[in-house]
């Protein structure tokens, strides 16, 4: 039976070092032409919204791993029928070894921001995988015979011994981990952090005042630091931009073109500004939003570059360096909120994660209409020339934020002492702000919260309260109010198409 099985083992192993040796290429070179990478991305773009939504509340952050591991699964399970094909007509059986590599390639070119260099790492492997197997088959004595040589020398190939087949399927494995790792080193070197000094603003923010984290184990920090801050996008590899060679770019219905290297917006007035970010696919009392002191130059000082007073545009088309688009309302990014081109998130260059060199903030709109990443290009351009990927999906065109509240502690089903209590955890209402915070326990009336530091209008709130609570199962909620006096409604809606609502109340066992 074992025996049966090693051309299916053959064709696995020979997949493995094609396409660790397609990861080395793509990450010397196109890091998203990657086979596996490009296959996961045609996926995502196929993937119904519902299932996309669906698939972020099950597997949070880890999304992109089990969809990689997914499309991984599948390309294996293929591969290994390869082996067996190959085993019985060698020329079958690499024919559909070389076709999953063209697939994989096709899906490459397919990107957006796709050039011919993009076939370089499907073709690899192609060529890798392909004669790997052959290898593998003729060392094992399992190929066919196609120089027609006869039974005898038929016979005499298929005496290989175990040692040699087991050196050969050893020596294959290691050849694809020690390629795959060189790969993935690669990709990390390419990653790193940058020595990129951000000159000081020239309108800096206050000092941040001391949040409640000291006293109230749990809560959320005041300031998210970079290494926790939500990352929801449609990349599966980060973009390695280098960025000397990066340039910004403003065309569509504007006075002029303009193109500005990253030096050209350092050398503009910049400001720090102190934003909370959302995420549209945040449910309620879900983890996907965070606050930052951003630093960047003002939305409107880029846009004058390249003259817009007399555009007929209602919208900025912004693009990044894959070709990934997202639509902001003109209207809304010029109102006189703090509409930033950021390049700078708490104190340092952004993060390779969170769209360095450079990223769009605009406070108080979801993330899918407002925080382009990685960014490249802006057009100005209407609603009806040109649709930006979540437009073309049917989510809202303007999104503005909900007024809503978390609770970070105690965490749902904890179990707890009676006695003394503190619920915390904080509340958002960007543009506008939070007046107040109450919580509810087992449905009696609603108590204010005490609440913490402002720094202001578009930065979120935490807050506490202290709570009596005798043993038992108890349920706890909370919500807010903003600074217009509207209350954070308790009505549920899904994030499709603008985002959730609703009141989160969570149990907790009281002992």
């Amino acid at each position: 039976m074992l025996t049966r099985l090693l051309p299916a083992l053959y064709g696995i192993l020979a997949t493995l070092l094609g396409m660790a040796a397609a990861h080395l290429i793509a990450a010397l070179t196109v890091p998203a032409a990657s086979p596996v990478l490009a296959a996961g991305s045609t996926v995502i773009d196929l993937t119904p919204t519902p299932v996309k939504e669906w698939a972020i509340r099950t597997f949070g952050t880890a999304d992109k791993p089990v969809l990689i591991g997914s499309v991984l699964a599948v390309v294996l399970v293929l591969a290994g029928v390869a082996g067996i094909l190959a085993a019985r007509r060698l020329a079958l059986g690499l024919s559909v070894l070389v076709g999953l590599a063209a697939v994989a390639g096709v899906l490459a070119l397919l990107r957006p921001s796709a050039g011919a260099l993009d076939l370089v790492p499907s073709a690899v492997a192609a060529l890798v995988g392909a004669l790997t197997l052959w290898l593998l088959l003729r060392v094992s004595g399992t190929a066919e015979d196609p120089a027609g040589e006869g039974a005898a020398s038929q016979a005499a190939a298929r005496t290989a011994s175990r040692r040699t087949v087991l050196l050969a399927t050893g020596g294959a494995a290691l050849a694809a981990a020690a390629v795959a790792g060189a790969g993935r080193w690669v990709s990390q070197v390419r990653l790193r952090g940058t020595d990129i000094a951000l000159p000081p603003a020239a309108d800096r923010a206050a000092a941040l005042p001391a949040g409640l984290e000291e006293r109230v184990p749990g809560i959320s920090a005041f300031r998210t630091p970079n290494d926790d801050f939500y990352r929801v996008d449609t990349a599966l590899t980060v973009p390695a931009i280098d960025v000397d060679s990066w340039a910004l770019t403003i065309d569509g219905d504007v006075d002029r073109e303009v193109e500005m290297s990253f030096d050209d917006l350092a050398g503009m007035r910049l400001v720090e500004r102190d934003i909370t970010l959302t995420c549209v696919s945040n449910d309620v009392g879900g983890p996907y939003v965070g606050a930052a002191r951003w630093l960047g130059v003002p939305l409107r000082d880029v846009l004058d570059r390249a003259g817009i007073d007399s555009t007929g545009a209602d919208q900025i088309l912004c693009t990044d360096v894959d070709g990934m688009t997202i639509s902001v309302p003109l209207k809304v990014a010029l109102d006189g909120r703090d509409a930033l081109v950021a390049i700078g998130m708490n104190g340092e260059a952004l993060p390779r994660e969170h769209g360095f060199p450079v990223r769009m903030v605009v406070p108080g709109l979801y993330g899918f209409v407002s925080a382009c990443k990685w960014m490249t290009r802006m057009t100005l351009t209407t609603y009806d020339e040109q649709q930006a990927y979540w437009t073309e999906r049917d989510w809202a065109i303007d999104a503005p934020i909900k007024i809503s509240s978390r609770i970070d502690t105690p965490r749902p089903l904890s179990d707890s002492a009676a006695g003394r209590i503190v619920v915390g955890g904080v509340a958002w209402a960007q543009g506008v702000g939070i007046r107040g915070v109450e919580v509810r326990v087992d449905g009696g009336p609603w108590r204010p919260a005490e609440l913490g530091p402002d720094a202001g209008d578009d930065y979120w709130r935490q807050w506490s309260y202290e709570w009596d609570a005798e043993p038992g199962q108890h349920f706890v909620a909370c919500r807010a109010t903003n600074k217009d006096g509207d209350v954070q409604t308790a009505v549920r809606a899904t994030p499709f198409p603008e985002g959730s609502s609703g009141i989160q109340e969570i149990a907790v066992n009281v002992g």
